[in-house]
Parts: C-alpha cells; sequence; structure tokens
C-alpha cells in the first residue's frame, strides 16, 4: 500500500536498485564517507546504497559474508587481502573497466592486481615517513633530518636525542607493518622471500637479517628506542605525543591526531636510505574499492565505484588530513598540500618514486603472524 501510495511520487523508492556497501574505518571516517554516499544517491536517485560499518574483525567477517553467498556489491580493499579473493574467483575483473586509471599513482594502481588484473580501484596509498619533534631538535641544537639521510644518519641522531629515562631517539614497534621499511633498505623483503617465507630461515637470509638487527640494536645494543617495560602500556604515538619520542616511524594516518592533540611543533621527513649513494625502497600498501563477482547489481556497483574514486570524492576524503590520496590530480593540488601540519607534506608524494607495493602473497596473514613470532625473540 505505501508504494501504491507513492506511485506519482518523483523517485519512486520501490523502484530503487539496492546495493550493499562494506567498509572499516573509525567514526571520523565514517562521518566523511557517509556525506559521499549521500551525494552519490542525490546524483543517482535510481540506486539506494545500504552502508555496512564492521569496525572491528573486519575481514574475518568479510569472508564468512562470502562463504555464505551474502558478500556485499562494493567492498572496501586493501592489497595485502586482495588476492585472497582475487585467487579465489569472487571479485570482478575491472581490467576493461572505462575509467580515468591515467589519473593515478601507477604504484597505486599495481598495488590492486593480481596477476596482472585489475581488481580495484585505489582511494589511497600508504607509506611510513619519519615524524619529528622540532622542538627537542632545537632544544639539543640537532639538525633536521636531510632528505637524503640515511640509517647511520637515524642511529646518529636518535643518540643525540636520548636523554634517559624519560627521552628516546626514535620509536620501536614489534608490528610488522612498522619494521619492514627497515628490511627493504637492504634489499630484502622481495616478492621471492615472501614467497619462500615458510621454506626457509629468515635470521639466516643477510639481507633480512641486516634489517632486522639493525632495528634490534636501536632498542637493545644503543637503547635509543624503549623496551616494552619502559613505554608500559603507551603506544607510540602516545610516547610522542607525550615528547618522549623524538623520531616516531609511522604513517598518513597519525597527522589528524597530531593536528589535534600535539602541542608542540613537529614535521615529516622520508624514511632514510641505506646510505647516500643507494636506492633504498619502502613497500607501498593501497586501500580501495573492489566489486564482488556475484554481485547481481554490478553496473549500479560500479556507478558507486566510479564515484568513489572520483576527483570530487577523493578531494573529500582527503580534505580530512587522513590519506595521502591515490589520484595524482589530488595530491598535487592545495587540498593535499593546504600548508598545515606537516609542512613538509609533499614527503608523502616524494616517496612514492621511491616505494613499490608490498609484496603479495595468498598467505598473508600466515605470514605475518609468523613473522611476528618470529622477531619476538630477536627484538627482546
Amino acid at each position: 500500500m505505501i508504494c501504491f501510495a507513492m506511485f506519482f511520487a518523483r523517485h519512486d523508492s520501490c523502484e530503487k536498485t539496492t546495493i550493499q556497501f562494506a567498509s572499516w574505518g573509525s567514526e571520523s571516517e565514517v562521518s566523511i564517507l557517509k556525506p559521499i554516499i549521500q551525494n552519490f544517491e542525490k546524483e543517482n536517485p535510481e540506486i539506494k546504497v545500504l552502508f555496512m560499518h564492521i569496525p572491528q574483525n573486519y575481514f574475518q567477517k568479510i569472508h564468512l559474508l562470502f562463504a555464505s553467498n551474502t558478500a556485499p556489491d562494493v567492498i572496501f580493499m586493501n592489497n595485502q587481502y586482495l588476492p585472497i579473493y582475487a585467487n579465489a574467483g569472487v571479485l570482478e575483473d575491472l581490467s576493461d573497466l572505462n575509467f580515468e586509471f591515467d589519473k593515478f599513482y601507477p604504484q597505486a594502481i599495481n598495488a590492486m592486481k593480481w596477476k596482472n588484473k585489475r581488481y580495484g580501484i585505489p582511494r589511497d596509498i600508504s607509506n611510513l615517513v619519519v615524524f619529528y619533534n622540532k622542538d627537542l631538535f632545537n632544544r639539543y641544537k640537532i639538525d633536521y633530518p636531510d632528505p637524503n639521510w640515511t640509517l647511520e644518519d637515524l642511529l646518529d641522531i636518535s643518540k643525540k636525542l636520548t636523554h634517559l629515562p624519560n627521552i628516546f631517539g626514535i620509536s620501536f614497534d614489534e608490528e610488522p607493518l612498522c619494521f619492514i621499511p627497515y628490511i627493504t633498505v637492504f634489499g630484502g623483503w622481495t616478492q621471492k622471500d615472501v614467497d619462500n617465507f615458510f621454506n626457509t630461515d629468515i635470521t639466516k637470509n643477510n639481507l633480512i637479517s641486516q634489517g632486522l638487527n639493525f632495528y634490534a640494536d636501536l632498542r637493545k645494543k644503543y637503547h635509543v628506542a624503549p623496551y616494552k617495560q619502559e613505554s608500559a602500556s603507551a603506544t607510540m604515538a602516545q610516547l610522542f605525543l607525550q615528547q618522549r619520542l623524538g623520531m616516531y616511524v609511522s604513517g598518513r594516518w597519525m597527522v589528524p591526531k597530531f593536528r589535534s592533540e600535539a602541542n608542540f611543533n613537529w614535521d615529516v621527513a622520508p624514511f632514510p636510505k641505506l646510505n647516500k649513494q643507494s636506492e633504498s625502497y619502502i613497500p607501498l600498501d593501497a586501500s580501495g574499492w573492489v566489486i564482488s563477482g556475484a554481485s547481481k547489481n554490478k553496473a549500479a556497483a560500479i556507478k558507486l565505484v566510479k564515484y568513489l574514486a572520483s576527483r570530487k570524492s577523493i578531494e573529500y576524503f582527503t580534505q580530512s588530513g587522513l590519506i595521502v590520496p591515490a589520484r595524482i590530480d589530488v595530491a598535487n593540488s592545495k587540498v593535499f598540500l593546504d600548508g598545515k601540519a606537516p609542512k613538509s607534506a609533499k614527503v608523502f608524494l616524494e616517496a612514492v618514486s621511491h616505494s613499490k607495493p608490498t609484496p603479495s602473497s595468498l598467505r598473508y596473514k600466515e605470514i605475518i603472524d609468523e613473522l611476528k613470532k618470529k622477531t619476538e625473540y630477536v627484538f627482546n
């Protein structure tokens, strides 16, 4: 009866195509996303988007939805987990999709591929940089990191910044995301290393062990990074905000927090090279949107994905300071280079040219879990 009563309405809800869209993210990130969805629905009144927010255990739940044939039409996905679903044949191949892919960083596009087929359109790219407390550098009369600084420079600066028991030079996190760049600057953690991970002893891999040992020495040999008991329950981000860390290795996602909570001057520097002559690289990750191969409304799903990846939408995501946009036209615009902290925001973009997509694997989660087990002893 409701539908009959609304028969003459301009946009009859009974005739709408309904699609589901799943994403992770904090409440602040969701608050950015919802207006974009609402604008999409206004511009496409024939489509209704049901937003499925999964804040925790995201990929476990996505697994279950695929297993029960109830996967959302559009899914926010990162390059670490994309191979699992692409290899299982449950994602739509977007290789022939007519879209402005030339507007995106090639590294981001390649990160969303599997076996040379494109399965996703990237929203953002993630690479690690070094956040540093300019006030602490000034207090101890230390020059700010040079764009071409090396691991040796990082160690030297960390020693000068360290004033025990309260102030440490550099962060130390046992999550692989945070220490893998120390391996890649030595040339380790290649696709070959990842493919052979369970068949070799990584502690005997020379390039990998050099990176792990350098990282472990920051804590164990030189004590310029805190032990677990010295940071207690505080995270590295919290120690940085408390001005107990001179430098903190992390990604763009920390910028909104530091903008709102840091009561000191701070900036970012690129992750250091192995030496002045080297062409060291750091891993690059990407997140973006994929479409379920079983979607019954693929035309509507494609419309949504194109809208989410449009310049207007990516600019809206970028304004929060949360992401490094995968679109080159947005990354090089005032929307990203807005003059707010960090002043050296271009460092995030310059790092892309020294980045390669993180090696993919169908056993990514197993590899990361095992890597944490194998390095726990090395680090402690």
